[in-house]
């Protein structure tokens, strides 16, 4: 079994969400939303590259966009190899949340 880090674990789920619209900024506006937290572009595309090389996400050109100066989007979708990691995932944290006692934030 090879776990995802956790910025890997976050970008692969925002991929999952975005389902079709899975690009650069949607991917972004996702993550942060999710940890509450601004990402660089650096931040983003470190772990979307490794989950890439390691065959969990695909990368697909979109068409040419006037508005984009001719350009195309690359938007990412998982493999079957990175929904069962997810997957994974989740039963492993779930068993390491299970039965643990209550968990309360110290007060500051």
């Amino acid at each position: 079994m090879n776990l995802l880090s956790r910025s890997e674990e976050i970008v692969l789920l925002s991929v999952w969400k975005l389902q079709g619209n899975a690009y650069g900024p949607t991917i972004r506006n996702m993550v942060s939303e999710i940890t509450g937290r601004p990402w660089s572009i650096g931040a983003l595309y470190a772990p979307l590259h490794r989950l890439e090389r390691k065959r969990l996400v695909k990368s697909l050109r979109g068409n040419p966009k006037p508005e984009r100066g001719g350009r195309s989007r690359t938007y990412y979708e998982l493999t079957s190899t990175g929904k069962n990691a997810l997957l994974e995932i989740r039963t492993v944290l779930d068993a390491a949340w299970e039965d643990i006692p209550a968990l309360q934030a110290d007060e500051t």
